[in-house]
């Protein structure tokens, strides 16, 4: 019989890069997503029945242990970046990722695979940070067989990252950041889903990998990047640290005071903690090559969606032959 595994988040940016790459490896994919119905874009990944999102809330028992039942392996990929109503940081990146663990040793799933973050640090000063490190502990508990993957900030096609600052330059001159000399190691999805993908299969070694790209650069080399693939020119402006914490808890407030009708998408006062700390792969951890991966560099891949950040959008590159020729 053809082999099931459940992807928990897997209609997310990471998830489903896993979800495609487990259906062209044969398997049975279950995507546990809280609508279902807003995933139906992930049954096109294999044939007709064999990828199907069902409905789970990790916050929840019976859910996670109904998506989970019959798979022989699971990987978690839910995780937030700010605290919204139910979903804070404790009950998805620590509680929820303690509970698939949990469930997958009771109902004796072959492989787990837990996706995280580089960082996680039980002594982080960033909520994001040590509920990931309370969720790594949490998963090793249950299951010290597990792969644990953390990788550094994901770029491709849909991600919030690049895609992110990338729209905030279309609008005025000047382009505010905070943590300009914080380093990077920014990873493709598809690499990191590959990796997923080893774990699944029983072709990693459990234990915690670090995953980074071939490129370290500061977010301010970063955000000068960007622009010149978006043909912007904008002034970079590093706000110090004490002022970004001011601007956060400034948008804080506003989604504190509207109950959360007006979400926090600019910078969070977690998120200012957390810059503060490089994201590279530590020295002497085992990342992809151990893995045995080989990842892509940003150049090879951020042209291919951030053209349409461009004054002219696909036209920018006509435009640029057309200039050649009449010099």
């Amino acid at each position: 019989m053809t082999k099931l595994v459940t992807i928990y988040g897997g209609s997310g940016f990471v998830g489903r890069y896993i979800a495609r790459r487990m259906a062209a490896e044969g398997w049975r994919v279950r995507v546990a997503v809280r609508r279902p119905n807003e995933a139906l874009f992930v049954k096109p990944y294999g044939a007709v029945g064999q990828v199907e999102p069902v409905l789970c809330n990790i916050r929840d028992d019976a859910s996670v242990a109904e998506a989970m039942t019959g798979a022989d392996a699971v990987v978690n990929c839910v995780g937030v970046l700010s605290d919204l109503g139910k979903n804070t940081f404790e009950a998805v990146q620590a509680e929820g990722a303690e509970r698939v663990a949990r469930l997958s040793a009771e109902l004796n799933v072959a492989n787990i695979v837990h996706l995280s973050a580089i960082g996680a640090d039980a002594n982080a000063e960033s909520d994001y940070q040590r509920s990931k490190a309370e969720g790594e502990a949490g998963v090793l508990a249950h299951r010290p067989d597990a792969v644990i993957l953390r990788p550094s900030v994901i770029f491709g096609t849909e991600d919030s990252f690049f895609n992110r600052f990338a729209g905030m330059v279309r609008f005025g001159p000047m382009l505010p950041i905070a943590g300009g000399s914080t380093r990077f190691q920014p990873v493709w999805v598809d690499d990191v889903a590959q990796a997923a993908v080893s774990g699944v299969l029983g072709r990693a070694e459990a234990g915690v990998y670090e995953l980074g790209g071939p490129d370290v650069r500061t977010f301010r080399e970063l955000m000068d990047m960007m622009l010149e693939e978006c043909r912007r020119t904008r002034v970079v402006f590093n706000m110090p640290f004490w002022m970004a914490r001011i601007v956060a808890f400034g948008f804080d407030m506003l989604e504190a005071a509207s109950f959360e009708l007006v979400p926090n998408k600019m910078i969070t006062r977690d998120q200012v903690k957390s810059l503060a700390v490089d994201n590279v792969v530590s020295e002497g951890a085992r990342g992809f090559a151990d893995l045995g991966v080989e990842p892509v560099t940003m150049d090879a891949v951020l042209p291919d969606y951030l053209w349409r950040f461009r004054p002219t959008g696909q036209y920018d590159a006509i435009k640029e032959s057309a200039e050649k020729i009449r010099t």
